[in-house]
């Protein structure tokens, strides 16, 4: 809440705008801007434009709109369940700094290291109040390290779960495609997924990673998605996920009695995947 606060300076006084906002259930000054001595605060009411200095902008309204995405998902409550806080630990929860990332590569991506400047210019304090000197890479990468690929997959599929629950699909129609995504990773980094690779962009001297996803056709929401190496041809690692693919399509539809479409380009064709899809009871392929 921004209030006008008083400070005694010399037997002077001298005023200030200050906003505070619980952070970790405690309250804190989360922005003060200096007004200055009464005569300039007079100054400022009456509209003088001399005494106006300085503006001030702030990133507000796409991050109002992730927050709000946020809040029907309550993604950090999923992340929480499966990496909660340890006894006695303060400050941001796993959840929380996953989020404040994610808020920052929905709207302007940018290095971990880079990521409490960048929220210093924004309005996220109105929004959802946080300590931004504590969004240091060197926590948010101690907070990764205690989630582990099995607890990546449980968020994912709790993450799923709800957003089938927010907005399930009413087409019978899901769409699968599959992309890559070159890294400027060093070449004796040791990664079991960041492969050289075939990519749009020509780059094949980087490696990459690949990545398959699922949405559905009316809502264009995710259903399920898999990291995989990126020298792993598309069509391979189709044949290899058929089966949770299928399943995450029964999943927000009705069960398995349900007549449902899946729609996929030629890079996942092939006489294997075919034969499999053919298989499946009350499920049925596009393709070119």
């Amino acid at each position: 809440m921004a209030h006008l606060h008083k400070k005694m300076k010399n037997g002077k006084p001298y005023y200030y705008v200050r906003e505070i906002a619980r952070v970790d259930g405690k309250p804190k000054v989360i922005k003060q801007v200096y007004l200055g001595p009464p005569e300039r605060l007079i100054a400022l009411i009456k509209g003088d434009k001399d005494k106006c200095s300085r503006i001030s902008v702030q990133e507000f309204g796409a991050l109002w709109l992730a927050h709000q995405i946020e809040a029907r998902i309550d993604l950090i409550s999923i992340i929480n369940s499966v990496a909660p806080k340890k006894a006695r630990e303060i400050g941001p929860s796993t959840g929380e700094y996953f989020i404040y990332a994610v808020f920052n590569h929905m709207i302007d991506a940018c290095s971990k290291q880079s990521l409490s400047d960048w929220y210093k210019g924004t309005a996220v304090q109105y929004i959802r109040p946080v300590d931004i000197d504590s969004l240091t890479s060197e926590r948010y990468w101690k907070k990764w390290d205690r989630v582990s690929c099995e607890a990546i997959e449980e968020i994912a599929s709790k993450f799923f779960k709800k957003v089938s629950e927010v907005e399930s699909p009413k087409s019978d129609c899901f769409l699968f495609d599959t992309t890559n995504y070159y890294t400027y990773m060093a070449g004796q980094t040791p990664s079991e997924l960041a492969k050289r690779g075939k990519n749009k962009e020509g780059k094949f001297w980087l490696r990459q990673i690949g990545v398959a996803l699922l949405v559905a056709r009316d809502t264009q929401l995710p259903f399920f998605y898999r990291e995989y190496e990126g020298n792993r041809h598309d069509s391979k690692e189709f044949q290899e996920i058929i089966e949770p693919i299928v399943s995450a399509m029964r999943q927000p539809s009705g069960g398995a009695e349900r007549e449902l479409t899946i729609v996929f380009d030629k890079g996942m064709n092939s006489e294997d995947n075919i034969a499999i899809i053919d298989t499946v009871p009350r499920v049925h392929f596009i393709t070119c």
